[in-house]
């Protein structure tokens, strides 16, 4: 007789109460982020407050951990 292994069971899909809490957490580290000197030099260096006002502090925040990241990562 063959053993079987078990199948890995398929993930489960996040429940509204936990994509709510990622929302909130987000949400706080974005603020904690943004108000960083680290961040706020990023900004100067890139001069998003003059050329790029369309970008959303979301986006600048994520393309901030991003370069950061990339350049630990280096």
């Amino acid at each position: 007789m063959a053993n079987y292994l078990p199948l890995p069971q398929q993930p489960q899909a996040a429940q509204p109460i936990e994509l709510c809490e990622d929302s909130e957490i987000w949400g706080s580290l974005k603020e904690v982020i943004g108000a960083s000197s680290g961040f706020q030099r990023w900004q100067l260096e890139l001069n998003f407050e003059s050329q790029q006002q369309n970008v959303t502090i979301d986006q600048q925040v994520r393309s901030y951990l991003r370069e950061t990241l990339e350049t630990l990562a280096y």
